[in-house]
């Protein structure tokens, strides 16, 4: 568990984010440099050209790689999923990480495309977080080493961490988040997650709003929020972005529960998103919005909505396909064509 001069494990994580790095500054001067070298018009590579250079900056070398990409998805149960909030038991979150060990998952299949490694956390399936609606999801030290744990997604040292999750009822302690750290109506950050509709989005909007109803007085302090409306996989995928941050790691989010932990750190420090990328935006209702509060724009939008990674996933060849470009593109010297 972490542990600070205090003893209060969250001071430790206030003082990880004060210490995040920035980009490398001349690394990506000279990745820009090199894309105004390349045999095409300046810019007709649109967003594949911001790619590349924003991959140099935060790997810190002019012509970045990705040969070590790891997507990483944190499974956990929550006890808000009593309620009714999802047309799916609680059991499925068991049964897919078990497909996941399988090899037979969506992200299966296209991190092998890919050639991304695979990385399941079981984070105490068998243990649920307490009903937000009556308790708090943690305590701070509960939080906090669930933080680090999270920051374990860094171990085989990946040059691009994509970012998943599975969790029946996490689309809920998802917009709890949200609507705790944004405010409006709880209707407006709700969505249908794995197919709620009719009375079952009732109950999951009602949870929403009365769970954070119980939590007004600690809103202003975002890790506050985390704690009390939280989940596992929420705290444990803000400690890998934080971790990945510190090694200069670039970040692929995926869809709606995993920019709840980002969203978390976001209103923590403005900055402390600047290394990841959005993969894609949802077919849940307020991702998009959620992106936008966030300032992210994404590299996708193919009406996914499946969660457990993957649309990082799949952003993952976009990124690879911008760093070819990058680096085996020709110059107008080299292909000896006229530069205008």
């Amino acid at each position: 568990m972490l542990r600070s001069a205090t003893g209060l494990p969250f001071d430790d994580i206030r003082n990880l984010v004060a210490q995040m790095p920035g980009p490398d500054e001349a690394a990506r001067a000279a990745a820009r440099a090199r894309q105004n070298l390349l045999v095409k018009p300046p810019g007709a590579l649109g967003r594949l050209e911001d790619i590349a250079i924003h991959m140099a900056g935060w790997q810190g070398r002019e012509i970045p790689v990705v040969n070590r990409p790891t997507v990483a998805v944190f499974a956990a149960t929550h006890g808000v999923a009593g309620r009714g909030v999802s047309p799916y038991p609680s059991d499925v979150t068991k049964q897919m990480v078990a497909t996941f060990t399988a090899g037979r998952a969506a992200v299966n299949q296209i991190c092998g495309v890919f050639g991304a490694g695979l990385r399941v956390f079981d984070l105490a399936l068998d243990l649920p977080t307490p009903d937000i609606v009556e308790g708090d999801a943690f305590t701070e030290a509960e939080c906090a080493a669930t933080m680090a744990f999270g920051m374990e997604a860094l171990a085989g040292e990946p040059d691009l961490l994509s970012l998943g999750e599975m969790g029946i009822g996490n689309t809920t302690v998802a917009a709890a988040i949200f609507h705790g750290l944004y405010g409006g109506e709880a209707a407006e950050w709700v969505g249908p997650g794995t197919g709620a509709i009719g009375e079952t989005l009732a109950r999951k909007i009602e949870a929403v709003r009365a769970a954070v109803e119980r939590s007004r007085g600690h809103l202003d302090d975002p890790l506050e929020v985390l704690r009390k409306l939280g989940g596992r996989e929420i705290a444990a995928m803000a400690g890998a972005i934080l971790a990945a941050r510190l090694q200069r790691v670039p970040v692929v989010l995926d869809g709606y529960v995993v920019t709840a932990a980002a969203a978390v750190l976001k209103a923590m420090d403005p900055g402390a998103l600047d290394h990841c990328l959005a993969g894609h935006v949802s077919a849940e209702p307020a991702h998009r919005r959620v992106l936008d509060q966030l300032g992210l724009v994404p590299l996708l939008d193919l009406g996914m909505r499946l969660g457990e990674g993957s649309g990082a996933a799949l952003a993952i060849g976009v990124v690879k396909a911008a760093l070819a470009c990058h680096s085996g593109m020709a110059t107008f010297a080299e292909a000896g064509v006229a530069d205008a």
